[in-house]
């Protein structure tokens, strides 16, 4: 497996957001959606990382917006077909240690409380629930969690 950080506007990649879309949908009503669309992705403050498999087809991604004190990590996903090969914990490894190299000490997630696996991936990774943060709605479909660099 090769995580690298790319561009999000390559067609395998695109396929990954929108089986993302697909799994999400279903879960959580429209207004409970907060994904960024594949122009945020591209913006210069989002890291976007890529994981491919030994024939090089993409198998999972996250992205990292670097805000003003901290990076909120978006759009982690990981193909069902290849979960539980740690895919999510190397991606959001690369993503993490990228943003620390850029001055990053503060990372942020907002998920929803229909994703219990991702919910449970997270605490293992050492982040802990807060309070909503930026602009998020006061959302009972959303869970927010924080994780500071280790020093």
């Amino acid at each position: 497996m090769n995580i690298a950080l790319e561009r999000p506007d390559q067609p395998d990649v695109i396929q990954l957001i929108a089986d993302l879309d697909a799994y999400q949908k279903p879960l959580y009503p429209p207004e409970s959606h907060y994904g960024i669309g594949l122009a945020a992705l591209s913006a210069a403050h989002v890291l976007f990382a890529v994981a491919r498999d030994e024939a090089g087809t993409a198998i999972g991604c996250g992205a990292l917006v670097m805000n003003s004190g901290y990076g909120e990590l978006k759009r982690m996903y990981v193909r069902p077909q290849n979960r539980g090969q740690g895919v999510a914990a190397k991606v959001l490894g690369l993503l993490e240690a990228e943003a620390a190299a850029r001055g990053c000490a503060v990372f942020r997630l907002e998920t929803g409380v229909h994703q219990p696996e991702a919910l449970a991936f997270y605490a293992r990774a050492g982040y802990a629930r807060r309070e909503r943060f930026g602009d998020y709605p006061d959302d009972p479909l959303s869970v927010f969690m924080q994780k500071k660099k280790a020093s």
